[in-house]
């Protein structure tokens, strides 16, 4: 009987001892960053509308009013602008009548929307006159950017990581830690018509980092 006492306790003693062991909790400290950039680079969408009563009629002088604009505004950015088409559409033009009835085709329009990426932000002004002088009719639209935006980005990981650590070293006990980068959102001041103003870039990221806690020691 003493023998089979002995091996009970024995058998229980590793389960009392894991029991006294406090758990270990985890917190999450979080740290965000702004940094601000001036752009250097911009991509501005131009654009040519022309309706005419046949469908091949508005394609034709569609396509005669962008060769002008784009040979106008290559010559106003220079060589090292880069365009693109990035919309092109022939649609017809419906007559609703007020008693119903099948709509008729009354004419067609013809869209063609070219994107121009200039680095050269001195030219934006230069280059919209001239599109516009051309035949352009159409902007819809300017978004300045950054040629290097990963080096921005990567600077505000880094300042945003900085303040998470700096709140994780006011945490007790603090172990080796995970690191989850939140992704970094980029916003642009807006531009109006010429003359346009660049304005800044703001560039923010957050970090977020996941900290155990533990007892501290005696």
């Amino acid at each position: 009987m003493t023998g089979l006492l002995l091996t009970v306790l024995a058998c229980a003693l590793p389960a009392t001892v894991l029991a006294q062991q406090p758990p270990v909790s985890s917190i999450r400290v979080t740290g965000d960053a702004r940094v601000t950039a001036k752009p250097d680079r911009v991509q501005i969408d131009i654009g040519v509308t022309t309706r005419a009563a046949q469908s091949q009629d508005a394609a034709l002088q569609n396509a005669r009013q962008v060769d002008a604009m784009l040979t106008a505004v290559r010559k106003a950015a220079g060589p090292t602008a880069v365009l693109k088409t990035v919309s092109y559409s022939l649609n017809p033009n419906y007559q609703y009548h007020p008693n119903g009835g099948e709509p008729t085709i009354e004419g067609y329009t013809a869209l063609n929307v070219v994107q121009v990426t200039l680095d050269e932000l001195g030219k934006i002004g230069a280059v919209i006159d001239a599109a516009t002088q051309a035949g352009a009719n159409h902007v819809q639209g300017i978004q300045f950017t950054l040629r290097d935006q990963d080096a921005v980005r990567a600077e505000a990981l880094r300042e945003a990581a900085l303040r998470a650590r700096a709140v994780e070293e006011n945490s007790p006990r603090v172990v080796p830690v995970r690191v989850y980068g939140g992704a970094p959102r980029a916003m642009a001041a807006a531009a109006p018509a010429t003359p346009v103003e660049a304005g800044t870039l703001d560039v923010t990221a957050d970090v977020t980092l996941s900290v155990e806690v533990g007892p501290a020691p005696r």
